[in-house]
């Protein structure tokens, strides 16, 4: 084999291998490190807060919603929204967002137990219960979230009764 072949032989793999070197390290050195969450989305967090604890659910609703579109990382805009949902009665809307928020962090433990208890509401004990031992896992030792989540755990969902509509009675002539 002379030079020219070897040459062209692995020149297509070299220049295929730095190309992919140099398309990694410029994507990595354009993203910001997770802990730096955009100013305005903790501002819009900030304003959610102040809502939320004046009453306001709806204008903190579009706070938080707003937190979240200028910065998908913060994770403190995905859990006060999942507590907004909760105080609505809307726990499959909350636990789709305590979801969001442990795709970020998977060992939020906040988060967890969050969803565990919205998980209860709509009735899915034994996934709250995964919940609760992730919990136990992550506090080792005497931990609030887990205590609280197996109260609610042993309480059960919410009863729920249906409501029966009352038919109009034809009048006999």
């Amino acid at each position: 084999m002379t030079r020219l072949e070897t040459i062209m032989r692995f020149s297509s793999v070299a220049v295929a291998a730095a190309l992919t070197v140099v398309c990694v390290s410029t994507s990595l050195s354009g993203q910001r490190p997770d802990s730096q969450i955009d100013a305005r989305s903790m501002q819009l967090l900030a304003q959610g807060r102040s809502l939320v604890a004046a009453g306001n659910l709806d204008g903190a609703t579009d706070a938080l919603e707003t937190s979240v579109a200028v910065d998908p990382r913060n994770r403190g805009a995905f859990l006060l929204l999942a507590q907004v949902a909760e105080s609505r009665d809307l726990p499959g809307k909350a636990i789709r967002l305590y979801r969001e928020a442990l795709l970020l962090e998977p060992n939020d433990v906040a988060a967890l137990k969050g969803q565990g208890e919205a998980l209860v509401a709509k009735g899915a004990v034994v996934r709250a219960k995964d919940n609760l031992v992730k919990i136990r896992t992550l506090c080792k030792g005497a931990c609030p979230e887990a205590t609280q989540l197996a109260a609610v755990i042993a309480k059960g969902p919410p009863v729920t009764t249906a409501q029966v509509e009352k038919t109009p009675v034809a009048a006999k002539d």
